[in-house]
């Protein structure tokens, strides 16, 4: 009875928080899930930070409260060892940039990777400025993320974040009031372009993290991506460049003369993403970036005269 009291409650001593943290550090080794995703739930619902982690210190505190009940932390902990959920999912949220952004299966989780097309458009636009005004469309938000950096960005430019998924506009709007941007954001539900109004052509730029997976290959992704991430923001196709080459083929209808088209690929796909985008003669110049890791990642493009 009294192990079910503690269990149950989400005040309890250092102590028992310790033997815990001792047995789901064993069961992590055991599984070869990485140490540091339990120290990121611990430090995300026990409210601990990682060097009082590291150091156990918090083991001496006569009282440790947490966001959830032990027996809940347990509960998501076996789900991450037993299923592969992965941990963003588990503690519903995710930090990226300088945003704590809600995250549930129905959106992809952001990657770090990804930060890295905030950074590709801040040298475009201190590159040419006049991009910094008008419309930016996040197209295929999914949480929300790229459009909130957009937002704090380009304090000049309206931002529209559009998904086909209303349950992923539900979290990014969710999203934007939490960040204190939702005054500078509008949602907007439909596939792609079609998503967005009329008042918001020509656009300055568009961003986008499509599907690029090849069809093939979805199998052979981690459990943790292939069975609980949303398959409609992983799938491209047979050869991956389904929504991408959709995206080069139309978006010259609705980017302003110099407007920006910037997307995430897969490594490797460069070459013919960059083929992609000449053949319709509606760009110039085409780049392709690599990420921090030195692998293909970005296609940035500015619509020709």
């Amino acid at each position: 009875m009294q192990l079910e009291r503690m269990m149950d409650d989400r005040t309890i001593s250092g102590q028992q928080l310790w033997h815990w943290w001792q047995g789901a550090r064993q069961a992590a080794i055991a599984s070869e899930v990485p140490l540091v995703e339990l120290e990121w739930l611990m430090q995300e619902l026990c409210s601990i930070d990682r060097l009082t982690l590291r150091l156990e210190s918090f083991k001496t505190r006569p009282q440790v409260t947490l966001d959830v009940t032990l027996a809940d932390l347990d509960r998501l902990w076996t789900q991450r060892l037993r299923d592969r959920v992965p941990v963003q999912y588990l503690a519903g949220r995710v930090r990226w940039r300088r945003f704590c952004l809600q995250v549930s299966p129905a959106v992809l989780i952001p990657r770090p990777e990804t930060e890295g097309m905030i950074d590709l458009v801040a040298a475009a636009v201190q590159h040419y400025p006049h991009l910094a005004a008008g419309a930016w469309a996040d197209l295929g938000t999914g949480s929300g993320a790229i459009a909130l950096a957009l937002a704090q960005l380009l304090p000049e430019a309206r931002i529209y974040a559009v998904d086909v998924s209303a349950e992923a506009l539900a979290i990014a709007q969710a999203n934007a009031v939490t960040c204190g941007l939702s005054d500078r954001l509008q949602v907007s539900q439909g596939s792609w372009f079609a998503g967005l109004p009329p008042e918001a052509m020509p656009l300055s730029g568009m961003v986008s993290n499509p599907p690029y997976i090849p069809t093939a290959l979805l199998d052979e992704l981690q459990p943790e991506v292939r069975d609980h991430e949303p398959s409609l923001a992983l799938d491209g196709g047979a050869d991956g460049l389904d929504c991408i080459r959709h995206l080069a083929a139309i978006a010259p209808r609705y980017l302003k003369i110099g407007g920006l088209w910037l997307v995430e690929l897969m490594d490797g796909q460069g070459g013919a993403v960059r083929s992609l985008l000449q053949q319709t003669g509606q760009y110039d110049p085409i780049d392709i970036h690599l990420d921090l890791a030195g692998r293909q990642r970005f296609a940035l493009a500015y619509r020709g005269q």
